[in-house]
C-alpha cells in the first residue's frame, strides 16, 4: 500500500482522512488495548461529546496528564474535535511545577490518569484545587468509581456524558478549527527559571510530522516503539504525528523498563525506534537481550554523540536518523535521510526539512555566515512556533529584527547544506536527552534556608551526555549537608532536574572573571577536589 501525503490541515480532518485511507489497520497499541483507526475515531467521538457536555468550547485549554497510554491519543484528538487546545502536562512534575502549568495555561478541564509509580496525580490535584481557579472538571483514567459530590468524572463516565450530544455537534465544532489555530501548548525548559508555554499550530505540526517520517522512510506498514513521554515534543509533535500521518501504528510503552521494551519490540514487531541513547544502553545490557529478536527494527530517531548513535545502530536500527531541533521549531526541523551513508548520519544532523529556512549567523556581527563557519543556528518559515503563552517580551526576544528565531545553538553548514550541531551558546544542560534550565534548579537550591548562592552546571557523562552538578555556597554560620539539599530538590523538582553531584564550598573558592563575575565554565574544576554523588 502506497502512502498518501495528507491533505488535511487540522487534526480533526487528519483523523477523518486516516479512517478513510486506513480504517481497519491498527492505529494504537498499549496498556492492553488495540485500536484500529476506525475504533480510535469512534472513541474520540465519545470523549469529544463528553467534553461538549462539560462545556468545553472553541479556544479552551484542556490538559492531558498521563503516561504513554491509548487514552492520551484519544483525548488529544477529542480536544481538537471540539476546538480546544491541548496542554501536554509533564508527568514528572512536582506539585509546585504542576500547579504552575495548570494556572499559567488556564486549564479548564484536566484528563489525567490517577498517577504513576512515583506520583499520585489525583491527590495532588485535589490538594491544589483551591488554588486552580480555572479548573472546572477532571476526567480520571483508571479510576474505579466516581464521587458524585465532586465535579470530577471517570473515563468510563464519558459514555454517559456523551449522551445528548450527537456527532453533528462535534463535527460543527471541528469545522471551526483552522490550520493556523493553536493545536499544542507544550512546556519546555528555557533560559528563565519558569517554564515557557510554547504554542504550536495544527497545519505546521502535521506537515512537519509528515516530512520527518519521509526522511525516515516511514510507511503505513511501520510500527513505532514509543516510550519517550508523549508530553514532550519528541513524543507528540515528532514521533506520534510522524507515524500517524503515514497511517502506521503507535506501540506505546507507558514507562521505560528495558526488559519490557525488549519484549514489546519483539512481540509487536516494531520497526521504528524512538528513544534515547541511555535507553538503548540499558536494553543492550539487560540479561534478556540475547534472548530477544529485534530484527524487525529498521529506522527511527535519536540524539547523541556518534558513539552513542552507533550503539543504537548496533542494536539493529540500521537506518537510524540523526536529528536537530527544539520545541519552538516543532521538534525536529533538521533530519538526516535514512538512505545516507552511516558515517554521514553519525556526524551530521542532516539538511533542513522541506519548508524550513535555516541560516548560520555570526554572534558578534549578527550577519549570515558562509559554509564552514560556526555561529548561531537560526530558523525561519512556517515551522516556527506561534509564540510563548502570555509572554510577549520573551516572544520578541526569541526573534531577531528580520524574524529569524534565535535557537541559542551553535553549528555550521557544509558546502552541501548539511548542518553540524556544536552545542549550546547558553548554559542549557541536556541530560538523558532532556533539556534542563540551570536557572530553575539554582532558584530551588537558593530557596533552601542557609543557601547563600548556588550554581548548576553540566558535567560530561558517557551515558546521559551530561549530568547535573550543583555548587552551593552556604550563608555565614549555616551548616548544610548534601543529603538535605538533595532531599529539598527531590521535593521541588522533577527527578531529571535533581543534581547528581554536589559541592559545598566557600565564596573565596569560586573562579571569578576580572570584573568579579563567576566563570561558570571553570566551576567544573571544583569537583576535582570536593564533590558528593547524590
Amino acid at each position: 500500500m502506497n502512502n498518501k501525503r495528507p491533505i488535511s490541515k487540522t487534526y480533526p480532518a487528519l483523523l477523518r482522512e486516516l479512517v478513510e485511507n486506513y480504517g481497519e489497520r491498527e492505529a494504537v497499541v498499549g496498556a492492553g488495548q488495540r485500536l484500529t483507526y476506525q475504533q480510535l475515531y469512534e472513541e474520540v467521538g465519545v470523549v469529544a461529546r463528553s467534553l461538549l457536555r462539560l462545556g468545553v468550547k472553541y479556544g479552551d485549554h484542556v490538559g492531558i496528564l498521563m503516561g504513554n497510554r491509548p487514552e492520551w491519543i484519544t483525548a488529544f484528538f477529542a480536544c481538537h474535535f471540539v476546538g480546544a487546545t491541548v496542554i501536554a502536562l509533564n508527568t514528572w512534575a512536582t506539585p509546585r511545577e504542576l500547579e504552575y502549568a495548570l494556572n499559567h495555561a488556564g486549564v479548564s478541564v484536566l484528563i489525567a490518569s490517577e498517577g504513576t509509580r512515583s506520583s499520585d496525580f489525583r491527590n495532588t490535584v485535589t490538594s491544589l484545587r483551591g488554588r486552580l481557579p480555572a479548573l472546572r472538571h477532571c476526567i480520571w483514567v483508571g479510576s474505579s468509581g466516581r464521587d458524585t459530590s465532586s465535579p470530577d468524572y471517570t473515563w468510563d463516565d464519558c459514555t454517559t456524558l456523551a449522551q445528548g450530544h450527537g456527532w453533528q455537534e462535534v463535527e460543527a465544532a471541528a469545522r471551526q478549527v483552522k490550520g493556523d489555530d493553536i493545536a499544542f501548548l507544550l512546556y519546555s525548559s528555557g533560559s528563565t527559571a519558569a517554564p515557557k508555554g510554547i504554542l504550536l499550530r495544527h497545519r505546521a505540526a502535521i506537515e512537519n510530522g509528515w516530512n520527518i517520517g519521509e526522511r525516515q522512510h516511514v510507511t503505513c506498514n511501520d510500527r513505532i516503539w514509543l516510550v519517550v513521554s508523549i508530553f514532550w515534543s519528541f513524543g507528540s509533535v515528532n514521533a506520534t504525528t510522524n507515524i500517524l500521518t503515514h497511517g502506521g501504528c503507535l506501540v506505546l510503552q507507558e514507562r521505560f523498563d528495558p526488559g519490557e521494551a525488549l519484549r514489546l519490540i519483539e512481540s509487536e514487531r516494531c520497526t521504528v525506534f524512538y528513544g534515547t541513547p541511555n535507553m538503548a544502553y540499558a536494553m543492550q545490557e539487560h540479561p534478556d537481550r540475547r534472548n530477544r529478536d529485534l530484527s524487525s527494527l529498521r529506522t527511527g530517531a535519536a540524539i547523541g554523540t556518534p558513539d552513542q548513535l552507533l550503539g543504537i545502530v548496533n542494536m539493529g536500527v540500521r537506518d537510524l536518523c540523526n536529528i536537530y531541533g527544539q520545541t519552538e521549531t516543532y521538534g525536529n526541523c533538521v533530519v538526516t535521510d535514512a538512505s545516507l551513508p552511516l558515517e554521514l548520519r553519525l556526524r551530521t544532523v542532516g539538511k533542513p526539512l522541506p519548508g524550513v529556512q535555516l541560516e548560520i549567523f555570526d554572534i558578534a556581527t549578527d550577519k549570515p555566515l558562509p559554509p564552514g563557519k560556526e555561529g548561531e543556528i537560526r530558523v525561519s518559515g512556517p515551522y516556527v512556533f506561534a509564540g510563548y503563552l502570555n509572554d510577549p517580551e520573551q516572544t520578541n526576544k526569541a526573534f531577531d529584527l528580520n524574524g529569524w528565531f534565535r535557537t541559542g545553538d551553535l553549528g555550521y553548514l557544509d558546502k552541501d547544506g548539511y548542518l553540524y550541531y556544536r552545542g549550546r551558546i547558553s548554559e542549557m544542560i541536556k541530560t538523558g536527552g532532556i533539556n534542563v534550565a540551570p536557572a530553575e534548579v539554582e532558584e530551588i537550591l537558593m530557596s533552601y534556608p542557609g543557601v547563600r548562592v548556588a550554581f548548576v552546571i553540566g558535567l560530561p557523562d558517557p551515558i546521559k551526555d551530561q549530568e547535573l552538578a550543583a555548587i552551593v555556597v552556604p550563608a555565614p554560620d549555616a551548616q548544610l549537608t548534601t543529603s538535605e539539599l538533595v532531599a529539598h530538590c527531590k521535593r521541588e523538582l522533577a527527578a531529571y532536574k535533581v543534581p547528581s553531584r554536589l559541592c559545598i564550598t566557600t565564596e573565596n573558592a569560586l573562579p571569578l572573571t576580572t570584573t568579579g563575575k563567576v566563570r561558570k565554565a571553570a566551576l567544573a574544576k571544583l569537583f576535582e577536589a570536593s564533590e558528593t554523588k547524590a
